[in-house]
């Protein structure tokens, strides 16, 4: 599925990821609120992200969505940068903080063409993003660009073999009388804007190749429990019924690697070279 950046771009600015669902207004208590129900729904990402870790360090967010994990890491005290493709993620960031009274250098950008030098930050933080962009091979190179030598990376990206992948291929494909279509299709037809991908992890490694120290792991979410939405584009009688007797037990005791999330971390080599582009 060949799909153009404007596509991604038209999707993510008519509703930034978890708009729709999780915040319920745009001042201080909505942000508040939307904060609270993305750390109760995905408590990984404070063990993973380490925002505490970040003062004094000069930080990247790439894609920082309606700005929850932003917050924490101005809070934490980092010398902060943001970006997203969209304006309106943009300007969700910039007036949360402002509710908090918090500052961050805020823009929009691409992550295929990041706008800054070789070696610039400390750590470079996605989380859930660069999936979505057409190139994300190129993301990944960008990422260990402007690092510096010796700095991390922390990005997640979707896992091929999820137990939301399967939810897709047997809606999309099996119960659309096409068995035989793709999971990739899948993946890039159905799960949130267009051409979104998911990996394995020998695929995320190739990704990463030129980093060191380099960590995969994956986890359960709450998707893939079925314990809450489904995502913007997911909603109807049968999902809800599917929820009432959707097997969490068995799939976290037999299943426990088949989760969405792919949390990958790793260090920029300190001699090597800027990756190619």
């Amino acid at each position: 599925m060949q799909v153009q950046k404007q596509q991604v771009y038209d999707f993510w600015n008519a509703a930034s990821c978890g708009e729709a669902l999780f915040l319920p207004s745009t001042d201080r208590e909505g942000y508040r609120s939307e904060l609270q129900t993305r750390y109760r729904l995905e408590p990984y990402i404070l063990d993973f992200a380490r925002f505490e870790e970040a003062r004094g360090q000069k930080v990247l967010e790439i894609g920082v969505g309606l700005g929850a994990d932003h917050q924490r890491f101005a809070e934490a005290g980092a010398d902060l940068h943001g970006i997203d493709l969209t304006e309106r993620a943009v300007e969700h960031c910039r007036k949360r903080l402002a509710c908090f009274g918090l500052n961050s250098h805020l823009a929009v950008g691409d992550a295929e063409a990041l706008a800054f030098e070789d070696n610039t930050f400390d750590l470079v933080y996605s989380w859930g993003v660069i999936h979505h962009s057409p190139d994300t091979r190129k993301a990944a190179r960008e990422i260990l660009r402007v690092l510096k030598p010796g700095g991390r990376f922390k990005v997640m990206i979707y896992n091929r073999h999820s137990m939301i992948g399967l939810m897709l291929w047997l809606r999309y494909a099996l119960l659309a009388g096409r068995p035989f279509r793709g999971l990739d299709d899948v993946y890039a037809g159905h799960l949130e804007s267009p051409g979104t991908k998911a990996y394995t992890r020998s695929q995320a490694a190739h990704l990463f190749r030129d980093s060191k120290e380099l960590r995969i792991a994956t986890v359960l979410t709450h998707g893939d429990l079925l314990e809450g939405q489904a995502g913007q584009r997911h909603e109807g009688r049968i999902l809800s019924l599917a929820r009432m007797f959707w097997p969490r037990a068995l799939i976290r005791w037999a299943f426990p690697n088949a989760g969405l999330f792919m949390l990958i971390s790793g260090i920029k080599a300190v001699l090597a070279e800027s990756p190619a582009r």
